[in-house]
């Protein structure tokens, strides 16, 4: 991805999730523990997408690309931690507006998380090899 492609889609998810606080702010259901759970999972989630997107740097792309084997921070752990972090944001927002329907979406979107996934970890394995297969032995995700 280009730098500024890289701009501009990293300023529409800042925007997006500004939206998304405001919204959950001035949301009036009850602040019950659903909604607080909700809430600290939802902050959980954007910070980690945060802190995923920052290490992983000019190796972000939307199409699977090898252009660095990042395995340092949080990818030292998981391999796919804007992934997992996203289903905890996503986790976090539909236990704040409480609207049972949307556990059908999570469950779409963490089938589709895990086939993308798999088609990087093939891109990843092509290109990296040996040190791909010892750095996924290594992690979870």
């Amino acid at each position: 991805m280009e730098d500024r492609q890289r701009e501009l889609f990293t300023a529409a998810q800042i925007v997006a999730a500004g939206i998304a606080a405001w919204y959950l702010i001035t949301l009036r259901t009850p602040w019950n523990a659903q909604r607080i759970a909700g809430t600290v999972l939802f902050v959980l989630g954007v910070s980690g997408i945060v802190a995923a997107r920052i290490q992983l740097g000019r190796s972000f792309s939307i199409a699977a690309q090898a252009r660095k084997l990042i395995t340092t921070g949080i990818y030292s752990k998981i391999r796919n931690p804007i992934y997992v972090f996203g289903t905890v944001f996503f986790t976090g927002l539909i236990l704040i507006v409480q609207r049972p329907v949307l556990w059908i979406f999570l469950v779409i979107l963490v089938i589709g998380q895990t086939l993308r996934a798999r088609r990087e970890a093939k891109v990843l394995e092509t290109a990296f090899g040996d040190e791909y297969r010892e750095y996924r032995k290594k992690t979870w995700f």
